[in-house]
């Protein structure tokens, strides 16, 4: 090859990449943690649990010629569904595992946001992701002791109706001062019908954050399946100080499988790094005539890309009875790291 084409091509791979740049960046971002957890009660047979997590993350985002920013993110996750990893006794056909949550989303200033999920779409209920106190109820979830019995809690999970793959989550540019909206819709899937959600946020007052939302339940054609998701989240900063309430409704079918969920928190930010808070939650489950409570202490401590903490977890009635055999303990310690 001579010079001159030598010159050519060099210069046209040189356009090339300076096209591409300009389109858009792809990042990539980690996490890791190592936690360990110990339980105690009455006939508990679950001993001390160590666990790791990692997860990254592979994002970028390009501006096209009309003025719309496009953005991808796609998560690797392993631990996300254990039941799908390959080569374990439930692997399912054609896993995907360790793939996870991943979204393509459309944004302007004028227009808001719009995202369609592949898979770990959100409803307007369950992009409220969690209680104010965090799901402490999660951190008992599967509990056992000698009799069988099991922390039936973790039907309070259902309140958040989280609509799965292939949804769209639209949120509005700012109406007024603080002030968008949200939607949702999951599509038609088989005979399931599509559900669609609507929601509130309001940040308009210095340290208030106040969300509403609402979004339809949908599990099959049947009624007794279906229902709705409403979720109330309060939260109020002054100086170091802020609290939280939420109010999670879950109703499907008859009035027996409602469950209602409320919770507060109270957290105090020490320094830049220290930070300690106190949460309860509230567990009604219209079939049970007694609530499933919890309470929590916990703290954290962050420095660069790494958080320790620490947590302290009570649950009472855990399986909607006042059996003794159904109050627990558990504590908690952990370290994670952001890269």
């Amino acid at each position: 090859m001579n010079k001159y084409k030598k010159i050519g091509l060099t210069a046209l791979a040189a356009s090339l990449v300076s096209v591409s740049a300009n389109a858009g960046e792809m990042s990539v971002a980690g996490s890791a943690s190592i936690g360990t957890a110990g339980y105690s009660g009455e006939k508990v047979t679950s001993g001390n649990e160590y666990s790791m997590g990692n997860q990254i993350t592979v994002s970028g985002s390009g501006e096209l010629d009309n003025g719309l920013t496009v953005s991808l993110s796609f998560v690797l996750d392993q631990g996300d569904d254990p039941s799908t990893v390959a080569g374990s006794a439930t692997a399912k056909q054609g896993t995907t595992a360790p793939f996870d949550s991943h979204s393509v989303t459309i944004s302007s200033d004028a227009l808001g946001t719009l995202v369609f999920s592949g898979e770990g779409g959100s409803s307007t209920a369950s992009a409220i992701d969690t209680t104010a106190a965090g799901d402490l109820w999660d951190a008992f979830d599967g509990m056992t002791n000698a009799d069988g019995q099991t922390n039936g809690a973790d039907l309070a999970g259902t309140a958040t109706a989280a609509v799965g793959d292939n949804a769209f989550f639209y949120t509005s540019p700012e109406l007024m001062e603080g002030l968008t909206v949200t939607a949702s819709l999951k599509p038609k899937a088989g005979a399931t019908e599509s559900g669609t959600g609507f929601g509130v946020n309001y940040t308009g007052v210095e340290g208030l954050t106040l969300k509403y939302a609402v979004a339809d339940v949908v599990n099959s054609n049947t009624t007794t399946a279906n229902g709705d998701a409403t979720v109330l989240s309060l939260s109020y900063a002054y100086g170091p100080v802020t609290v939280a309430y939420s109010d999670m409704e879950y109703d499907i079918g008859t009035a027996l499988s409602d469950v209602d969920t409320t919770a507060m928190k109270i957290s105090y930010t020490v320094s830049d790094e220290l930070s300690i808070s106190y949460a309860q939650e509230t567990i009604d489950k219209a079939t049970y005539s007694v609530d499933a409570e919890y309470e929590g202490i916990t703290a954290a401590y962050t420095s660069g890309g790494m958080t320790l903490s620490a947590g302290m977890y009570e649950a009472d009635n855990a399986s909607f009875t006042t059996d003794t055999n159904e109050d627990y303990d558990k504590w908690t310690l952990g370290a994670s790291f952001a890269f």
